[in-house]
């Protein structure tokens, strides 16, 4: 049996609009991204004295749907340290992602720019540099906890140090790519689960995915990744100002949580949205042949059924939902543990996704569409005192508009070509109310392994609508998000909905315009 495994030792590697407190001057020209700098700041930390800019914590999960925290709104969920974070913080109704796959999104989200811009449109595209190097470079002490896809994984990105853990069961790149936890389990004498072993389950290809964890608590990936972000702060002497990344590899599939977790879910009635031939008739081209590819072939272990029953696609469901609440406890326990070393009175704690996950809504495994299921992530931004009131942001961002806004609490001023917005007038309570967000979300998916019915699709949201382009082709999705917000109903052929069609049309032909000029000086420094 072919394992990921490695010799080294438990997976700790040995390298190992604000307040005006918060500004400081910085010179610009220090911002400017050459592999030199990069590499000669790994590592390195140069501390400004008497720095009292606020610690950043960004927490990240991967293939988080929106619907998964019961503060927001979802009752079957139990969740109640991210339940915290949006009591206590601002949380984000609308925020949306700019890729519909784990490392365009999160390139773009760390860039600043959408993947077009990025030029990385799908995972094991070389991604190398990202706007944590400003930080770096203006004295923040930058740790990377988890996972990050980046590409080569272990690249700096503007990390001081980075404790890599990636997907749970890599097969398409990075199969033998020896990360934290394979390090980790092999110290402990253990063979993670993984593809080679779930196949040989009778139950394989009608479980949709869904596994029990037989292994030791503490090696789960997510509780892995927990722990050693909980280790890292107890141990690490405190570092000002702190920049902390922890990515959990969950709720990304396979969907393999400890059992005890999913037991209550799978006593629930859980909210599943019905899938009818009429829905799936109406569906382009290009996404009935990922139906087929995503049965046809076991990408991440699961074997999406065509016609699932409800028992299956409950028990799916209910090993997802427990994967969120097994990364909420760690999430407490994190909290408890900055609390612990003084970190809190000073911090900022953002928690998102990188994207969602069908899990069978709309006939479809997984992402690589553009349904909300799959574009629409939660965003809150924990820091009591600091932003007013606990609110609720209602208005369209993206979320890589979270990088100008990270810059800014440093005191640094975000590049002027970055297609991404500063949230801080949102975040600031004098000028919430006057905060409008876009008018227009976009998203995009290039072909690659999974999605290959299709060169390139394309969302474009409004408040109202939602369309989807596909390159070249002839057919696409159209939406009434007001009086059909689940996206049962394609209006692409409509004979009355021409008008707003054409117009999400020529919105999408103008942003590409738009992006182009703006953004033609992003690469001249490699020019």
């Amino acid at each position: 049996m072919i394992s990921e495994l490695s010799d080294l030792k438990i997976g700790f590697s040995l390298f190992g609009g604000l307040p005006r407190r918060w500004q400081i001057p910085i010179p610009s020209e220090k911002f400017s991204f050459t592999p030199t700098t990069l590499r000669s700041n790994m590592f390195v930390h140069k501390p400004i004295p008497n720095d009292d800019r606020p610690n950043i914590i960004f927490i990240i999960t991967d293939q988080q749907r929106y619907d998964t925290i019961a503060g927001l709104g979802y009752e079957h969920m139990d969740t109640p340290n991210l339940d915290r974070l949006v009591r206590e913080g601002v949380s984000f109704e609308q925020c949306h992602v700019t890729a519909a796959s784990c490392a365009a999104a999160r390139a773009s989200l760390f860039k600043g720019y959408y993947p077009h811009t990025t030029g990385i449109l799908k995972n094991a595209d070389s991604w190398r540099r990202s706007w944590i190097q400003h930080l770096n470079d203006s004295g923040y002490y930058c740790t990377n906890i988890g996972k990050m896809h980046s590409w080569p994984f272990q690249t700096e990105l503007g990390f001081h140090e980075r404790f890599v853990v990636e997907n749970k069961d890599r097969y398409l790149e990075g199969r033998y790519f020896f990360d934290e936890w394979d390090r980790a389990l092999r110290y402990r004498g253990l063979v993670k689960q993984q593809r080679e072993q779930y196949r040989k389950r009778s139950d394989y290809n009608s479980a949709l995915g869904a596994f029990e964890w037989e292994l030791p608590e503490d090696t789960h990936p997510d509780m892995f990744v927990g722990d050693m972000a909980t280790w890292w702060i107890d141990n690490k002497p405190k570092m000002k100002p702190l920049f902390l990344q922890i990515g959990f590899p969950g709720p990304h599939p396979p969907y393999d949580p400890i059992q005890r977790y999913a037991d209550p879910y799978l006593q629930k009635e859980l909210p599943l949205l019905e899938v009818t031939e009429q829905e799936l008739a109406s569906q382009p081209p290009a996404l009935k042949e990922l139906r087929i590819h995503n049965q046809e072939i076991d990408h991440d272990s699961v074997i999406m059924d065509m016609n699932p029953s409800h028992e299956q696609r409950h028990r799916q469901r209910a090993y997802y939902l427990a994967n969120v609440t097994m990364i909420d406890e760690k999430v407490g326990e994190i909290m408890d543990a900055l609390e612990r070393h003084d970190y809190l009175d000073n911090s900022i704690v953002i928690f998102t996704s990188d994207h969602g996950d069908c899990l069978t809504d709309h006939g479809h495994s997984q992402k690589w569409t553009m349904y909300e299921q799959i574009t629409r992530v939660p965003m809150i931004v924990w820091a009591p005192g600091k932003f007013g009131d606990a609110r609720a942001i209602s208005p369209m961002v993206q979320q890589m508009d979270l990088g100008p806004t990270i810059l800014e609490w440093a005191g640094i001023t975000p590049p002027t070509d970055w297609e991404a917005k500063s949230l801080n007038e949102a975040l600031d309570p004098s000028t919430t109310d006057d905060f409008n967000g876009r008018d227009y979300v976009y998203c995009e998916q290039v072909k690659d392994a999974v999605l290959t019915g299709c060169e390139f699709m394309t969302m474009v949201r409004s408040k109202t609508h939602k369309l989807v382009h596909f390159l070249d082709e002839p057919h696409g999705q159209l939406f009434d998000l007001v009086a059909d917000p689940d996206e049962l109903t394609n209006l692409w052929d409509a004979p009355d909905c021409a008008k707003i069609k054409d117009e999400l049309l020529n919105e999408l032909r103008e942003w590409r315009i738009r992006s182009g000029v703006h953004t033609k000086d992003w690469c001249s420094e490699w020019r």
